[in-house]
């Protein structure tokens, strides 16, 4: 039986704690099951002079050396998948099995980028006799990164290999909430040897790190996974010392139906997916625009399958929603509810808290929502979808533009003539037609509008881990 790991800093290659220290909370059972300890100044300043100090040993490590690196650990937590998974769902509260798929899918971040380690390439300009111009891809420097809590491993795992794959150094700061995730990369890197100093991970009250790392000459790049909100302030202050970031912010995904579509697959596919990791996800489908003709069919069958969801403690079997991630969603969740039947939408299904022990919420569906109730321009992040109607492909996409996010978007056509008009004009840097798988390793995954600045994934995933250099040469001093 797996056991929940007693929670340390780790700083140029040394597990540490502190005398401060801060509870999680299993949102099942609402009971401590650990405590994660907060970083001193003396400790961020450890962490700094370590990320300087590897990154002048990693830089120059060959990319081959880096990528084999990076599989090893890989493989490593491929070996560990169930005891990481453990872990995961004590602390956030996901099923199981959800969790198993998480660990490989941060593996499959690892391996994609250690892949793309060794295909940053350079390039040389054409040029006259005895000149030669080259373009350089070097390693930015030591990295601040910020990971949320809904993804205790893949999203770290996404910072990590993209720092570690292209020679940088990084500095994590974990979520309190779900910090063993985290914990077990680092310890994977740890065991197959990654020299210390490269990956350092620290926990704390997450505006005073922020606020120390990212003011720091020794910080080249800050890289945040977050709230828009958040993404917005961290972006000022990086700016203000003319350090680069890379933000993936919230997002308000809307799902097109068109009248053409195959009405049940599209209801019965959207809410299982929608209530995947209790809709805490930024790219989670929640605002559904589907055509007049086919509206009441959408409507009844999504409404019955999320209302048959199996709402449980993630380690019990058959469950396939746990809860919440704390009271505060819980509260959020109510609101918005109250907030929208206010305002005349009609409550389909749920609503409501489950139980007294334990942060679960009932699979949510509201419909027919009007524009002012304030769930249309708010992300809800959680099981909460929104199902309206519309009279055409245009009005769709008009209300689907409607907010300032532009993370992911969703529709379901036969029809290329749809398609090819989605793709135009519908504003979102991820687009699913007829599928709701929004990010994989191999393709790059990022937001327009207020949804954040760059991509990780894909080809272009380590672009912002790295800096362009040209270097003229030529062969007679001119």
């Amino acid at each position: 039986m797996h056991t929940y790991p007693e929670l340390k800093l780790h700083i140029d290659g040394e597990w540490r704690t502190t005398a401060e220290s801060l509870p999680v909370v299993n949102p099942a059972t609402e009971q401590e099951i650990g405590r994660v300890p907060i970083a001193t100044t003396a400790d961020l300043d450890d962490a700094l002079a370590a990320a300087s100090a590897g990154f002048e040993r990693w830089s120059q490590t060959s990319p081959k050396e880096r990528a084999d690196l990076v599989r090893a650990a890989s493989a490593l937590m491929r070996e560990r998948q169930d005891e990481i998974a453990h872990s995961i769902t004590m602390e956030h509260g996901k099923p199981f099995r959800q969790a198993q798929l998480e660990v490989i899918r941060g593996c499959e971040f690892f391996e994609w980028d250690a892949g793309e380690a060794v295909r940053t390439y350079g390039r040389v300009i054409p040029s006259g006799p005895g000149v030669k111009y080259i373009v350089h891809h070097l390693p930015i420097g030591p990295v601040a990164a910020f990971s949320p809590w809904n993804f205790p491993m893949s999203q770290p795992a996404r910072k990590i290999a993209g720092a570690v794959a292209s020679g940088c150094s990084i500095i994590l700061k974990a979520a309190e909430e779900t910090p063993a995730g985290a914990m077990h990369i680092v310890k994977a890197f740890q065991d197959v040897g990654l020299p210390p100093g490269v990956l350092n991970l620290v926990f704390g009250i997450p505006g005073d790190i922020s606020n120390y790392l990212i003011p720091s000459d020794t910080i080249n790049l800050v890289a945040f996974t977050g709230s828009t909100a958040i993404g917005r302030h961290l972006t000022g202050m990086a700016s203000d010392h003319m350090t680069p970031v890379l933000m993936e912010l919230g997002g308000h995904a809307p799902v097109i139906v068109c009248e053409d579509t195959d009405v049940e697959s599209a209801a019965v596919t959207s809410a299982v997916r929608k209530m995947r990791n209790a809709g805490q996800v930024c790219t989670s489908p929640t605002r559904f625009f589907v055509h007049e003709d086919v509206y009441e069919h959408f409507l009844d069958t999504f409404t019955r399958r999320c209302a048959e969801t199996i709402v449980g403690d993630g380690m019990d079997d058959g469950v396939e929603m746990g809860p919440l991630a704390n009271d505060r969603r819980i509260a959020a969740m109510r609101r918005m509810v109250d907030d929208a039947v206010g305002h005349g939408a009609a409550l389909m299904t749920g609503g409501s808290r489950i139980g007294s022990s334990g942060y679960f919420f009932e699979p949510t569906v509201l419909a027919r929502v009007p524009d002012e109730a304030a769930v249309m321009q708010e992300e809800p992040f959680g099981p909460l979808a929104i199902v309206n109607s519309v009279d055409s492909l245009d009005t769709a996409i008009e209300r689907a533009n409607s907010v300032p996010y532009g993370l992911a978007a969703y529709g379901f056509t036969n029809r290329a003539d749809y398609a090819d008009r989605m793709v135009d004009r519908v504003e979102a840097g991820n687009l699913s037609i007829n599928t709701l798988e929004a990010s994989l390793p191999e393709t790059p995954f990022g937001g327009v509008k207020w949804s954040g600045y760059g991509r990780e994934g894909g080809a272009e995933g380590l672009h912002h881990y790295t800096v362009v250099k040209n270097v003229s040469h030529s062969l007679s001093i001119v």
